[in-house]
């Protein structure tokens, strides 16, 4: 009885902390249902989604939301999205409901739909953007018309078992909770009116729920060492070792290889590491009170190209980021003591689409650090300490295959650089 008992409790920590992310303890997706107006047979409803995660956004193919109902509604519109399915409606006579499934599958419209079946902040494809990098492109919504239903706030039964995919799974939604109505402001806002209900549900995400190998891995080099330390053999599993293709295969020159499959399959780069995404960071420049850095993301995939891309890393110099120079920066304060991260991600109509794999697969930026009081090359301390893509963690080298500081250049590393960087100048500046 005790081992039992020890067991749930050992699981239920487990079921907690593989939800829990330590550089964004906030984030979530929050589902909101408002209650707008009460029909004949049960109510309009505006549910919008809100994306609080500050640094993992919801890529194409977008979202799928899904939840059971409670009793045996229908739905007889919506704007702004449409279910997968319709479901047996034979039972209606005259009008026809757009859903009869007990468990509904919800997908947002595509770009372009006609006007009115738009709705705001709809039809983008099911892409929902991180809170982080804008606010604003955060939030998807739709309205849907639900009928068989409750007519009042006491009749009213809340749907359950709420499912989310982002587009993929890792998501794990909670049950749906009643709170005070949400207020609208009118458009001259000068008069406030509320929902007649509403209810959230909370869906966090849990990168061992998503998949059982990372996503992406990381590769060192150093100025002072010509060693590369690269990814870990097998980084991201090699499942698909049977099926990648080499850089200079024929069958990329065939027509629609690039495809992306419905079943999300990737097509992958015959690697070491079979790893969708590297991320390189460099070393490249050490100045008498500054050092410079050059980060490198490189996609393998054939068949996926990365729109608004994030990078997330942690390291205690972030805190004096003097300047980056071709990514979008912003600092990550989670705790606010604490300033050891930062989220880089593409600029807007430059490089905030990362390519698939081939000569364009890859964006770069260097970043000038300025150095503290606890800068050293010493025992790795220039290298991160974690780092993110897509709001997923990447799989660093272990910490003895970093590219070591040779002892006799410790003393004499800030005078060969400084005279290598002026050599430079001076031949720039001559030719």
């Amino acid at each position: 009885m005790r081992f039992v008992i020890s067991a749930f409790f050992f699981l239920m920590m487990f079921s907690y902390t593989a939800a829990y992310d330590p550089l964004d303890p906030n984030g979530n997706i929050t589902i909101k249902w408002d209650i707008m107006s009460w029909t004949p047979d049960g109510y309009v409803a505006v549910v919008t989604m809100h994306n609080f995660q500050m640094y993992r956004h919801i890529i194409s193919p977008g979202w799928t939301l899904g939840w059971t109902w409670a009793k045996k509604e229908v739905i007889w519109s919506m704007v702004g999205a449409q279910t997968t399915e319709q479901g047996d409606c034979s039972k209606f006579k005259g009008n026809i409901p757009h859903c009869c499934k007990k468990t509904p599958t919800v997908v947002d419209l595509l770009p372009g739909v006609p006007y009115n079946q738009q709705f705001s902040n709809c039809c983008k494809g099911g892409v929902v953007s991180s809170w982080g990098q804008d606010p604003a492109a955060s939030v998807s919504a739709f309205q849907v018309s639900v009928g068989l239903a409750g007519t009042s706030n006491k009749t009213v039964k809340l749907p359950k078992n709420f499912t989310l995919l982002g587009p993929g799974p890792g998501y794990t939604c909670g049950i749906a909770k009643i709170v005070p109505p949400t207020n609208f402001l009118t458009p001259d806002r000068r008069r406030k009116t509320q929902a007649l209900m509403t209810w959230n549900v909370t869906c966090t995400y849990s990168q061992l729920r998503a998949r059982k190998n990372p996503s992406c891995c990381v590769s060192f080099s150093s100025f002072y060492n010509e060693t590369i330390t690269p990814c870990p053999s097998c980084a991201c599993g090699c499942q698909n070792k049977n099926n990648c293709v080499q850089s200079d295969s024929k069958l990329l020159s065939m027509v629609g290889i690039n495809t992306p499959r419905k079943d999300n399959v990737p097509l992958l780069q015959c690697t070491h590491h079979m790893c969708p995404v590297r991320v390189h960071w460099h070393l490249k420049i050490n100045y008498k009170d500054y050092w410079r850095v050059k980060v490198s993301i490189t996609n393998f995939n054939y068949r996926l190209n990365y729109t608004l891309w994030t990078l997330v890393v942690q390291h205690p110099n972030l805190n004096n980021v003097t300047q980056v120079f071709s990514f979008d920066y912003k600092p990550l304060v989670p705790y606010e003591s604490i300033n050891d991260t930062g989220m880089f991600y593409g600029m807007k109509f430059y490089n905030d689409q990362l390519m698939e794999a081939g000569p364009f697969g890859n964006v770069q930026s260097e970043v000038l650090f300025q150095k503290d009081n606890s800068f050293t090359f010493k025992q790795g301390w220039a290298f991160p300490r974690k780092v993110y893509f897509n709001g997923d963690e990447c799989m660093l080298p272990l910490p003895e295959t970093y590219p070591f500081l040779p002892n006799s250049a410790h003393q004499n590393l800030l005078a060969f650089s400084t005279f290598i960087s002026s050599v430079i100048f001076l031949l720039v500046t001559v030719w």
